[in-house]
């Protein structure tokens, strides 16, 4: 599965200087060199540039800065002012490149297989080769009967002998079918399909198929959703669907989107109700506000799609079911663009395309911005350009959500901007394909991890974050390079912390419709307190906070149990913005393989949670407690499960007793 936030800053793996190269030797330097001049005000910096011949390339008095193109000669000039603070020279560097390991081969299978009552039809794609079959492995209901049929592109491929429902086959090199893209591996059973008492088609999680290749890749059937045509599920698992249910839609909230940009479908362009709801289109690559954004990559719409779909979902029998695909179906959208085709962004034009954000909040009345990407921290977070924007676009009300990275899952690989202590820092859980059942629900390795390197906790929550089906334009990158995640139903199926941000981003449109007044600050209490944390048998958490933050969102739990007055709280965010006070987190990060808090060796399991079912995870106190068999609790454990549970329960029950009083207005 594609884990697609990799909008990864190109710039965040240059070298700090542009000086020295491999031995300490002198490089030669570029014609023009980029950089970043910041001091008392972007006009001063601007003057100082012109002054010397430069030419200013972005415009950033958000950060009292600008970028520009100079010349060496040109750099050496400025480097003498003393009115410059600070100076970033480096950007016009090409970063490191990671070393290239041999090509191998590179196998997806169509993420639905074409299923009838006794045969299977499923297609292949070979994105990198040549790769010759070298393993079969398949498994399929008994009740089928024996398989009569298996071919490979046509080619039939040899029944071995077979136990019921199961067939393993090995193909030694030198008679190894060679795979074309676009293949369809097909099986044909013993069952009679004409027959009057004919079985319906078996879903395609009760079948198992695994290829392997001598080329060392291979590619397996995923067990898949039962219709991805009427939900995309994860409004209903997120609570997001029983507020659509009662008129909760993010109607009147703007959701900025900075990305890659928008394609305007039309369950994207227009609200539930039909009606145009992009309001802003800004490339911030190009300095230009107009009537589009365009989306080369489709990462971009991926996010919006997953954000604000206005495509009504349907029960499994073709009903309206009352709620939407997307998270915000009538939130207003503003779509900024800063990444490129490739999903490569420039610091610069992020940091310009905040400053947009924040110039247009009243005109736009744009309360939340999506941030669906993540890179390697380069500096600490009071020192990145980008996040002394973000900085600035928080204070002014804005409430900020980004994606933590997909980099685990080892400690401290959390991404920036998500490293950003006053932000809302989403990780990832999955669902193991089942959307009813939470008990293999789990964090995947790729979600990255926390403290930060100033030891703040992050993420702060995690949330769906696997297999999402949304809209990505035809055509877009991701959809050229990953078509065996294209479903019938046309969408794309990502996977990654970038969707978890934007499903967030849509939950707090949805909070702003029912309390406009909220700040970024209560906002980020009422889901955090209200998150559901995993627990394990033993009352203790099977996450490490650095893992899971404080568990995973709810907005529906938000609005019954959420609080206020917790968002923050020790920070002082006009005191970062001018460079008073910085601030530290609570975690020892002393030995960055192992980081820690007071207490952490108490409260957390000693054993790694499972991936996938689990008899001792349970997400949120109300699983906890009303396990079957709750053995008690260690007394030196530093959580009151049990009054949590109680003082929950009779939040919701007096909410309950307030609705049905005949007093209620």
């Amino acid at each position: 599965m594609p884990r697609l936030t990799p909008l990864v800053l190109a710039l965040s793996l240059a070298g700090s200087t542009a000086l020295a190269g491999a031995d300490d030797a002198p490089v030669a330097l570029p014609d023009r060199l980029q950089v970043m001049l910041q001091g008392e005000s972007a006009a001063a910096m601007r003057e100082l540039v012109e002054a010397a011949g430069g030419e200013i390339s972005h415009d950033l008095p958000i950060i009292n800065a600008v970028g520009a193109w100079v010349s060496p000669d040109q750099l050496a000039q400025l480097r003498e002012s003393p009115a410059i603070r600070r100076m970033i020279d480096d950007l016009s560097l090409e970063p490191d490149a990671p070393p290239e390991g041999p090509p191998g081969c590179d196998v997806g299978g169509a993420l639905e297989a074409e299923i009838q009552p006794a045969a299977l039809d499923w297609r292949l794609y070979l994105k990198r080769g040549p790769a010759h079959l070298a393993s079969l492995t398949l498994a399929w209901p008994e009740e089928l009967g024996a398989l009569q049929g298996l071919s490979l592109g046509g080619r039939a491929l040899p029944l071995a002998a077979q136990s019921p429902g199961e067939l393993s086959v090995a193909f030694p090199r030198k008679a190894a079918l060679a795979l074309e893209d676009g293949q369809r591996l097909q099986l044909q059973f013993a069952t009679d399909a004409s027959a009057s008492a004919a079985p319906a088609p078996y879903p395609q999680r009760d079948f198992s198929i695994q290829l392997g290749f001598h080329e060392d890749c291979g590619t397996e059937l995923i067990p898949g959703y039962s219709d991805y045509a009427a939900d995309t599920w994860y409004p209903w698992v997120s609570g997001a669907a029983a507020l659509h249910r009662l008129g909760v839609t993010g109607r009147g909230v703007t959701v900025a989107v900075l990305d890659s940009g928008l394609w305007e479908h039309p369950h994207l362009a227009r609200d539930s109700q039909g009606e145009p709801r992009i309001v802003g289109r800004y490339d911030a690559m190009t300095d230009r506000a107009g009537d589009e954004a365009f989306d080369e990559s489709g990462h971009g719409t991926h996010m919006s799609s997953v954000l604000a779909n206005s495509e009504p979902a349907r029960t499994l029998d073709g009903a309206p079911a009352g709620h939407y695909k997307g998270i915000a179906p009538d939130a207003r959208l503003v779509a900024v663009k800063a990444f490129n085709r490739e999903g490569s962004g420039d610091m610069l034009d992020i940091v310009r395309g905040v400053q947009w954000v924040v110039e247009q909040r009243e005109a736009l009345d744009i309360r939340v911005l999506n941030l669906s990407f993540a890179a390697r921290p380069r500096w600490p977070y009071f020192l990145d350009p980008i996040n002394q924007a973000l900085m600035r676009a928080w204070a002014s009300g804005i409430v900020l959500v980004a994606a933590a990275g997909n980099e685990g899952p080892e400690p401290m690989t959390l991404g920036s901007p998500g490293n950003l202590p006053y932000g809302i820092t989403v990780g990832a859980i999955t669902d193991s394909w089942t959307v009813g059942e939470r008990n293999d629900d789990y964090i995947p390795d790729f979600s990255s991890r926390g403290p930060t390197p100033l030891g703040h906790i992050k993420p702060d929550l995690v949330a769906p974050g696997g297999h999402m089906a949304a809209l990505t334009r035809p055509g877009s990158t991701l959809t050229e390079e990953h078509p065996d995640y294209m479903i019938s139903t046309g969408e794309l199926v990502m996977t990654g912390t970038s969707q978890a941000a934007a499903l967030v981003s849509g939950l707090v449109a949805l909070l702003l419709q029912m309390q406009p007044e909220l700040s970024p600050d209560e906002v980020k209490c009422l889901l955090t307190s209200s998150a559901e944390p995993a627990i394990n048998r033993d009352g203790r958490l099977a996450y490490s906070p650095f893992e899971q933050g404080r568990g995973l969102v709810n907005v529906s739990r938000a609005v019954t149990l959420g609080e206020t007055g917790c968002g923050n709280l020790g920070l002082d965010i006009q005191a970062d913005m001018a460079g008073e006070r910085f601030f530290e987190g609570p975690a020892d990060v002393s030995n960055a393989s192992a980081p820690s808090l007071p207490g952490l060796e108490v409260m957390l399991a000693p054993q790694a949670s499972e991936k996938g079912p689990s008899d001792s995870r349970r997400w949120g106190v109300k699983e906890h407690i009303e396990r079957p068999d709750l053995p008690p609790q260690d007394p030196a454990l530093p959580f009151d499960w049990i009054g949590q549970y109680a003082r929950e329960r009779a939040r919701i029950e007096a909410l309950q007793e307030s609705r049905e009083s005949p007093d209620r207005p």
